[in-house]
């Protein structure tokens, strides 16, 4: 066996989840998490879409696509660095406290992961467009989420993001949906 790394720990959140944190990378119940609260180290690269993610979103679009909807990624991974070019334009632009409403810290993006991105535009009219509305009623039967919903800022974090989707494989996704 190996000896743990001193960041590395195991606990449970108040509601019984395990939370589990390796190299810095944080996992709750096995589901690797990027937010407000849990970082993610300027290291980790994963250099775009897993290749689970990759693949669930070919069969998103392809679905969408056998609906008569257009999907296509229009922001997608990024690394801790363009986070952190991205987030300080917004700061620069809009004040701390806005820009902390609708664009993650460097090193708190899910965009890192390489488990989400940002599909069509990034209007929060998105989500009262055709694709918006069947990206919201169908995601979770391809293993996505729409992660920003309508008035949960206050569990989130941030502001309603209909564009924002976070692979979460299909029966996590579907439990979330739920």
């Amino acid at each position: 066996t190996t000896k743990a790394a001193a960041t590395d720990s195991v606990s449970r959140s108040a509601n019984g989840y395990e939370i589990k944190t390796v190299g810095g990378v944080t996992y709750v119940d096995g589901v690797l998490v990027a937010n407000k609260t849990y970082g993610l180290p300027a290291s980790y690269y994963t250099g775009g879409l897993t290749a689970e993610c990759d693949h669930a979103y070919d069969n998103l679009k392809a679905a969408a696509a056998k609906a008569g909807y257009s999907l296509y990624i229009s922001s997608g991974f990024r690394d801790y660095y363009t986070q952190d070019a991205i987030y300080n334009r917004y700061v620069a632009n809009d004040g701390k406290a806005n820009a902390d409403r609708y664009s993650a810290r460097p090193g708190h993006s899910e965009h890192q992961t390489g488990l989400a991105f940002d599909l069509n535009s990034c209007y929060q009219s998105f989500g009262d467009t055709p694709e918006g509305q069947w990206l919201a009623a169908n995601s979770w039967k391809y293993g996505f989420i729409i992660r920003y919903p309508r008035g949960k800022e206050s569990i989130t974090g941030y502001q309603y993001e209909p564009w924002h989707v976070r692979y979460l494989g299909k029966s996590t996704a579907e439990a979330v949906y739920d």
